[in-house]
């Protein structure tokens, strides 16, 4: 089955050579478009998309509040948000992540790069782009807003110590091979690690796991010296 995507950007000539590269593709196909990001929402709720490429400067509502809007609706719980916008600051990637975003890109990006995120963020895993550095995504995510924590930090007690190592391990930006070599486990035991975390916490997808892990102080940011 091919992966159901739909492209939310206020630019019609994006959008067609979007729908071009993602058509092009036998397992990707383009099931709507939306030009806002109200209208973005409404065609998520009908067409109950695998995956939103979802711009964030919009008019009207824009592209954090429709991913948002998105992935607080039980109903598009399948749905995953990958953003691609012009616009890649750290302030833009982590108020993205906050919402339920799984994936970050900028739009400079390469095709070849652009259809591999929309599959990795289809599969479940968090698709950081290199230009979000992980030291300065961590230190918005360890500062959330009022009332912006995903779980309290005594929900951590839920996890195994295992699972707790693998999920910090994972918030550092490992992957589940990486993982796997420096534990010496299975790839396949990282990943039911990964799938019990995910399901004591709450979390949707591993991007959610990450910002948990930050913001109830199981990773703590990275520290650089001035230079």
């Amino acid at each position: 089955m091919s992966i159901r995507v739909l492209l939310a950007d206020d630019q019609a000539l994006l959008r067609g050579t979007f729908r071009l590269l993602i058509d092009s593709c036998a397992d990707l196909e383009v099931v709507a478009e939306a030009a806002d990001g109200q209208e973005a929402v409404d065609l998520a709720r009908t067409h109950r998309p695998d995956v939103v490429l979802m711009d964030i400067r919009m008019p009207g509502t824009d592209g954090l509040a429709a991913t948002a809007a998105i992935c607080a609706d039980p109903e598009l719980s399948g749905t995953r948000v990958l953003v691609l916008t012009m616009y890649e600051t750290d302030e833009y990637v982590a108020q993205a992540l906050r919402v339920g975003a799984s994936g970050f890109l900028g739009k400079y990006v390469t095709t070849d790069t652009l259809l591999a995120g929309i599959r990795t963020v289809a599969a479940g895993e968090a698709l950081l782009s290199p230009g979000a550095t992980r030291a300065l995504i961590a230190r918005f995510l360890a500062g959330p807003a009022p009332g912006a924590l995903l779980v309290p930090p005594e929900r951590l007690d839920d996890l195994t110590p295992r699972e707790r190592e693998v999920t910090a391990l994972a918030a550092r930006g490992r992957s589940n091979d990486e993982i796997a070599g420096e534990l010496v486990l299975s790839v396949l035991t990282v990943r039911s690690h990964i799938q019990r975390a995910l399901t004591k916490l709450g979390a949707r997808d591993r991007a959610q796991l990450v910002v948990i892990a930050y913001q109830t102080g199981l990773v703590r940011p990275e520290t650089r010296r001035a230079v």
